[in-house]
């Protein structure tokens, strides 16, 4: 555990706690780090949705697939983020979305059921530990706000520019790079993949944007940004 401490205190879940107290509080949580090789599930739909995790390293992402048979990605977290804990601290019967190491990871799993447990330390921590957790599920909360809202647009041309324009509202820079592979990014939007690149093409032709892999530049900005 100690190997991972700078990850740890980079975590918003852990802010103002020194290294000490975290080390407490983790084996209080019956914190467990675990690691994954790319590709690998680390929390599978299906599976009792009881822990929350954080990355320590690497990234995983985190998808639902449909009844129809499509995989849509909600989104892809990387070293400090958590992931499942809405579900873990809703004791939801069971995981709806599965998680999957998008790189060779390293996570950090906590027991959702010890939060509401009384601990025998007494220790703050378990305090701020909520605090916290109360915070990122409220920037989550956010986030989701946010795709839906790009899933709002009607066309592929209406979803990615919602997307990439708020990418570069929040970064303030006319250039991206987004966390998705392409495959990914269509999987996020809700659309076909070969769609995607058409339209993609169709936008750097008509000089609204560059697109090189991940990153992408904005020549025609939002009008926050002007």
């Amino acid at each position: 555990m100690r190997d991972y401490l700078g990850a740890l205190r980079r975590a918003a879940l852990f802010r103002g706690m020194g290294e000490e107290e975290l080390l407490r509080l983790l084996d209080c949580m019956g914190g467990a780090v675990r690691r994954y090789p790319k590709g690998a599930a680390v929390l599978r739909a299906g599976d009792p949705a009881t822990h929350l995790g954080v990355v320590l390293a690497g990234k995983v992402q985190v998808s639902r697939i449909r009844p129809d048979g499509q995989r849509i990605v909600m989104g892809e977290m990387g070293p400090g983020r958590l992931f499942a804990e809405s579900y873990a601290c809703a004791e939801a019967e069971s995981l709806p979305v599965t998680v999957t190491a998008s790189a060779d990871t390293a996570v950090l799993l906590l027991d959702c059921r010890r939060l509401s447990l009384p601990c025998a330390a007494a220790c703050p921590a378990h305090g701020i530990l909520i605090q916290n957790l109360l915070w990122v599920l409220a920037e989550k909360n956010l986030f989701l706000n946010g795709k839906l809202n790009h899933l709002s647009g009607r066309t592929i041309r209406e979803r990615l520019l919602s997307y990439l324009e708020e990418e570069a509202a929040r970064t303030g820079r006319a250039t991206v790079v987004i966390p998705f592979d392409r495959q990914a990014l269509a999987d996020y939007l809700c659309v076909d993949r070969s769609a995607l690149s058409r339209t993609i093409g169709q936008l750097q032709r008509e000089g609204v944007l560059e697109a090189d892999r991940r990153r992408f530049h904005l020549k025609v900005l939002p009008e926050s940004m002007n």
